[in-house]
Parts: structure tokens; C-alpha cells; sequence
């Protein structure tokens, strides 16, 4: 892939500047010889570093004016049809200074702790021939930028005419679910701003013929701007990653480029590999998926008790039963807004439902509720006619099924291994049923069900699926093996383990000792 470069005229000074970076004015023209070990040191040594050439060709006062510019970085014309910007990095010149963080942060006006371009490091190699490799990244405009498709209010643009892809902070809430849908994790959220902010390219300086903060920083040069085709980065991101554990180039199409003369980064990984670093808890989503699954499942319950069993089953049961799914949603609605920055802009979170599964989630609990309340309502009042309770009912378990389905979709569309749908899916069905047996069986054991027969098959309904969901829990522990759960795996049992303990512990308590005693002591009561 070429890059274009802008073409510079310059003075025959100029021109003299440019001959004295290439050859060292102390510099013997004649070789040394290979055999002369003191003589290629000395050689070696009377080379200037690119620091130095830097420093040396930037001082002069014979440099062209243009130089401020950084001309030769970025690309001689702006992006044709089927291009756009990109940045280009070379690996062999980037020594892992952080000049380049050093510089977005200060132009870009950033928070103390906030970074839109990092600098990490990859390890390996062989003993003969060992990697140290530091790798400069920032925002990668992809050609199917996750943070664009999954945002819920439209709060990221990508330019059509340079392909950058922009934030636009006005618009954006807060929710953070970008932070998640990026497999680079770009975007960084402000919880002093309430929103989340990313690398821009610098595109106010790039609309002036300038250079961004980066590019203009690096004193060995390493980062340019180039112009890419569309086609050539789809058909690589097919073939290869960006560098090596870098997350599936597929799934969003990266259009940075990274180049070495060495033609590959054989056997490295990250230096912090082995490093474990769980997320900041989201609390308040937590409660919102807690409560809002065990809704979903009392309301099932509830409508297969009344159809399957209504003679058996008190109309007490069904009525308190029905009151706590409803109240457990509404509380699962208020306690998603604390999750979000700006909680005063939650309405706008409907406006991606074309594309974003989080907007399809907030419209499916909406009419959730808006169905559910009604349906809750009818129980405890003689005008709903038991035929349309039972109708209603219907309807609302298949929208709260919809609901639980869009919770699901919103991790499966992040791609990561142990967020696929076909491990969350059968997780969130599961926590599901448990939570709706649960909670029938607790208004059942309340003295509100006579039946003690009704007691006994909630008790032992609740325990098949708390047992079913328990292997799910510990299945992941025991794969290790697979190499897309092993990190997984190793965060369960090590950062987390204490909170994968007490979740099997209470799971294996409330959901298997107390509902068998429980159904025991009716069983001997009837």
C-alpha cells in the first residue's frame, strides 16, 4: 500500500541541510573494515540518532519554511473516491518516547488521566534473536467502526469524505457502551464530564494542511498520515491483524497500517499479558439485568401457573406474584438511568433502534412495562375479565422475552469469546427461569398458597434449573483449555474468584438447600 507525500521545493540551503542529515558531516566516506571491530564502533558511534538529525535539521535557519508543516507526512492531496485518512505507522522508528501521548494530551486539552494515543509493548522472539517492540495506537477509523453502530443516540459520525470517525460529545449520554463494542477499546469515559471522548485525528489540523498532535511530536517520525483504499483494507483486514493478540481485524476493519523492515513480529505478545485487570463494576447495569430477568421470568411463571394450573393455584399467588415481577421492572428501569452520565438525556437513548441492539433493548423493556403494569393491575381489580388477563398476559411474556433477547444481542454484538450468544443466551434464559421460579416459590412458602403440592413443583423446578445454571457458571472455570476462554477463565478464578464463590454459594443455598427444605416441610404439612 503506498502513501502519498506532499512534494516540497527547496532552496539549494535547503538542499545542502537534507545532504548533511544524510551524510554526517564527521563521517568517513571510506568504509570501514569488517574485520576492524574498533573501527566499525567508531563508525557506529559518529552516526547521528534520528533524535539528533531531528534536533540538527529543525534548528538550522536554512531549513525551509514548510518543515513546521510536517509536509512529508502527510499525504500530497485529499482523499479521492473509495479513500480516506489513515495513520501510518513505522515500527522500527518508534522507540516508545510517549512524546506522541505527550502531545495529544496537551493540544487536545485532555483531563489529567485522560489519553486518546498509548504506547504499549510487545515481547518475544526467539533466544537467538529476541523482540522488544513498542506499538503507538490511537483510534483506528475503522471502515465499520463498532463504537459507531452500537452507540444508542447517534453520538458518532464517520466522515465520508475523510472516513474519520468522530464523537460528538453534545449528543452523546454516557451509557458507555462503546467502551465495550470497540475491540480496541478507544473511546474513554469522563465521569467528571459524564460522557465518553476519543482520538479525532486531529481533523480541525488536517483541514488546515497541518499535521496532528502526533505525528508533529514524534521526534523520530514514526507516525504519518496516508491515504488508504477502501477495498485494499477490507481485503487485508481479511488476511491478517494489525499486531500480533490484536483483536480480529474483521470485525471492524482497522485502517492503520503498521510497517517493519523485519516483515513480521514473530512470537511476540503483549508484555502485560498475564496481567488481569477487571473493569470498573457497572453497578447499576447489574441491578437493571438482575431485575429486570427476574420480571421476565416471574411474569412467565405466573401466566403458566394460571394456564396450566389456574384451578390448583390461588388467585393470592397469582396477584402477588404478578405485583413483584412489575415492581422488580420498574426498579430494573429506574436503576438503568444511574448508569448513565447524563442521565437527563435518557430519552434520546431510542434513537439508534435501527442499529444499535442497546436502543432496541431500551424500546423492548418500554413496552415491557407498558404492558406488564396493566397486566399487574388486572389482578387486583374485577373490570378485566379473567379471559383478557390471561391474553394480556401472553403478550407480555413474549415481549419480556424480546427484552431478555436484546440483553443478550447487546454482548454478543462486542464479538468477544465469552460474551458469544451462545453462551450468554442459554445464561440470561437460565438466570431467567431461576429468578421466576424463584420468586413464585418464595410468595408460594409466604402462607399465600394453600396448595402444598404448588409449592413442592416450584421447589423443585426452581432447583433443575439453579442446578443447570450452576454448571454453566463453573463450565467456565473448566475451560481453560479453550484459548478464547482461558483469560476468562483465569479472571474468574483469580481477581474474581471471590465474587465466583459467594455467586455459587448463594446460588447453591437459595436455590438448592432452602427450596428443598422448604418443599419438605409442605410435603409433610398436606
Amino acid at each position: 500500500m503506498t502513501t502519498d507525500r506532499q512534494s516540497t521545493t527547496v532552496s539549494p540551503d535547503a538542499a545542502e541541510v537534507e545532504t548533511q542529515r544524510d551524510v554526517p558531516a564527521f563521517e568517513s566516506t571510506v568504509p570501514p573494515d569488517p574485520s576492524d571491530l574498533i573501527g566499525l564502533l567508531l563508525a557506529e558511534q559518529r552516526a547521528l540518532t534520528a533524535v539528533d538529525e531531528f534536533s540538527r535539521f529543525h534548528k538550522s535557519d536554512t531549513a525551509p519554511a514548510q518543515s513546521r508543516y510536517y509536509s512529508k507526512l502527510l499525504p500530497a492531496t485529499p482523499p479521492g473516491p473509495g479513500q480516506q485518512y489513515a495513520f501510518d505507522v513505522d515500527l522500527d522508528r518508534c522507540s516508545g518516547c510517549k512524546a506522541c501521548v505527550t502531545a495529544c494530551h496537551s493540544l487536545n486539552g485532555l483531563d489529567e488521566t485522560e489519553t486518546w494515543r498509548e504506547v504499549g509493548l510487545l515481547v518475544g522472539g526467539t533466544s537467538a534473536n529476541p523482540l522488544v517492540q513498542h506499538v503507538t495506537t490511537a483510534c483506528h477509523h475503522c471502515l465499520d467502526p463498532g463504537c459507531l453502530v452500537g452507540c444508542p443516540v447517534d453520538a458518532y459520525e464517520k466522515d465520508p469524505v475523510t472516513g474519520i470517525v468522530r464523537h460528538l460529545d453534545d449528543q452523546c449520554f454516557g451509557c458507555q457502551y462503546c467502551t465495550m463494542t470497540c475491540p480496541y477499546e478507544v473511546p474513554k469515559y469522563r465521569a467528571e464530564k459524564g460522557i465518553v471522548r476519543k482520538c479525532d485525528m486531529c481533523s480541525q489540523r488536517l483541514q488546515a494542511d497541518e499535521a496532528p498532535a502526533c505525528v508533529q511530536a514524534c521526534p523520530h517520525e514514526a507516525i504519518a498520515i496516508q491515504l488508504v483504499d477502501v477495498g485494499d483494507v477490507r481485503a487485508r483486514s481479511a488476511e491478517t491483524d494489525l499486531v500480533p493478540s490484536a483483536p480480529d481485524s474483521e470485525v471492524t476493519r482497522p485502517t492503520t497500517t503498521y510497517r517493519t523492515a523485519r516483515g513480521t513480529l514473530a512470537n511476540a505478545s503483549p508484555a502485560d499479558e498475564g496481567l488481569l485487570r477487571p473493569q470498573h463494576a457497572h453497578l447499576p447495569l447489574v441491578v437493571m439485568l438482575v431485575l429486570s430477568q427476574l420480571a421476565a421470568g416471574a411474569c412467565l411463571v405466573g401466566v403458566l401457573l394460571e394456564t396450566v394450573a389456574g384451578r390448583v393455584v390461588s388467585d393470592l399467588l397469582l396477584r402477588w406474584n404478578a405485583t413483584v415481577a412489575v415492581s422488580a421492572l420498574l426498579a430494573a428501569l429506574a436503576a438503568s438511568t444511574l448508569h448513565l452520565g447524563r442521565p437527563l438525556y435518557a430519552f434520546r437513548g431510542v434513537i439508534g433502534w435501527r442499529h444499535s441492539w442497546l436502543s432496541r433493548e431500551i424500546l423492548a423493556f418500554g413496552l415491557f412495562a407498558g404492558l406488564a403494569v396493566p397486566w399487574g393491575a388486572a389482578f387486583w381489580t374485577t373490570l378485566v375479565g379473567e379471559d383478557v388477563r390471561l391474553a394480556l398476559g401472553w403478550g407480555v411474556v413474549l415481549v419480556g422475552a424480546v427484552g431478555v433477547y436484546c440483553s443478550a444481542m447487546i454482548y454478543e454484538f462486542t464479538q468477544r469469546a465469552s460474551w458469544r450468544l451462545r453462551r450468554t443466551g442459554p445464561r440470561f434464559l437460565l438466570t431467567t427461569l431461576v429468578l421466576g421460579f424463584a420468586t413464585a416459590f418464595a410468595v408460594a412458602t409466604c402462607q399465600l398458597a394453600a396448595a402444598g403440592v404448588v409449592v413442592r413443583l416450584l421447589g423443585l423446578a426452581l432447583v433443575a434449573v439453579t442446578g443447570v445454571n450452576l454448571a454453566f457458571d463453573v463450565a467456565v472455570v473448566f475451560a481453560a483449555g479453550d484459548p478464547s476462554l482461558r483469560r476468562s477463565a483465569a479472571l474468574i478464578v483469580g481477581p474474581l474468584g471471590g465474587v465466583a464463590r459467594m455467586r455459587v454459594a448463594a446460588g447453591t443455598l437459595g436455590g438448592v438447600l432452602l427450596p428443598v427444605a422448604l418443599s419438605l416441610g409442605a410435603y409433610s404439612g398436606t
